[in-house]
């Protein structure tokens, strides 16, 4: 009983040690996490790829990354002076889109109390120039070298799973690693449904929202469209956020196209929910509601923006890790199998 005590003090010890050298690097493990995923999507486009053509996975990989490469350079070419030019135009309209629903405010006396309370242009603390820009290009820069680790690390853990794999798994004792295997395995598929799910959904919304737009005579519609498509893969508070800028310029060409405009998101966003998802939830991962709500607030409390961006997938892999090694190895309740996704 003596020796047990030092044991257990160190394991603890070495338990509160790895939570805080995890907590200080949460960033960097965020990052590689974000790697693991595209690691996913990347292995399961080469293993799509190579089971119809000659190709093995690894140069599978090689070619879907140099494909979505060209892809991105030739949207930019393409699309990327007519987006920069309309974000552009967003990025102008929006103030004057502002001042107009700032006026109309003022035609109710219980608006105007609060509308004093704004501080005006001249109370407004001036900004330094200079300091915004060199923010800006340090972001930048910073944003670009994420992208660089991100991109890298997916490459090299798509072309050769198996070897990260084998590393983990010679950390797990001997009697647990077929067990570990069945784990990471479960854990590769959900990734995988998940993100092919939210694939197909944020491109449903992007073309709806733009032909949509179009169809209501907002400008912008692309960039709109393209933006609400993006921010579709934050749940929930990702479609409010894409619909606020199509909602603020509708409002500058009139109040009318302001009310399509929002019953258009709206219409798109129960398509979606009705609809779309219940389809794509039948072979994708689906997350019960009210977790998913929780898992962005939370994360993105102790992540932030990262932590929101992540919070879904982050969410499936707990399920999965609670559902497999709590409830049916520790619990030894199996009666259960469905995947985490799928609805009963």
């Amino acid at each position: 009983m003596p020796r047990a005590v030092p044991a257990v003090v160190f394991v603890s010890l070495l338990i509160v040690l790895l939570a805080v050298t995890a907590w200080h690097l949460s960033f960097v493990l965020l990052l590689a996490f974000l790697g693991v995923l595209m690691a996913v999507l990347l292995r399961h486009l080469a293993l799509i790829l190579a089971r119809h053509t000659p190709l093995s996975a690894s140069a599978g990989v090689l070619v879907v990354a140099l494909a979505l490469a060209v892809l991105i350079v030739l949207g930019v070419m393409f699309l990327g002076p007519r987006l920069v030019g309309q974000l552009q135009q967003v990025a102008d309209m929006v103030p004057r889109a502002l001042a107009q629903f700032e006026a109309l405010l003022r035609q109710y006396s219980w608006a105007q109390s609060l509308l004093e309370r704004v501080p005006s242009d001249e109370e407004r603390p001036s900004w330094n120039v200079l300091g915004m820009i060199g923010g800006t290009v340090s972001s930048v820069i910073g944003v670009l070298a994420n992208v660089v680790i991100v991109v890298t690390v997916a490459i090299f853990l798509a072309m050769d799973p198996q070897l990260y794999r084998r590393g983990l798994l010679r950390l797990i004792p001997l009697d647990k690693r077929p067990r570990a295997a069945e784990i990471l395995d479960a854990l590769g598929q959900g990734l995988w449904r998940w993100l092919l799910g939210q694939g197909i959904a944020m491109a449903a919304v992007a073309v709806l929202s733009g032909v949509g737009l179009w169809l209501i005579g907002v400008p912008l519609a692309l960039a709109l469209g393209l933006i609400a498509g993006l921010l579709d893969f934050i749940p929930y508070v990702g479609p409010w956020l894409g619909a606020a800028p199509a909602v603020l310029l509708a409002l500058a060409e009139g109040p009318a196209e302001a009310v399509w405009t929002a019953i258009l998101f709206l219409v798109i966003q129960q398509v979606e929910g009705n609809v779309l998802m219940p389809v794509i939830q039948k072979r994708a991962s689906a997350l019960p509601p009210v977790l998913t709500i929780l898992a962005v607030v939370a994360f993105g409390v102790l992540f932030g923006f990262m932590g929101v961006f992540l919070a879904t997938p982050l969410l499936l892999v707990l399920i999965i890790l609670v559902r497999m090694i709590y409830v049916e190895d520790v619990l030894g309740d199996r009666s259960d199998r469905l995947d985490p996704g799928k609805r009963g």
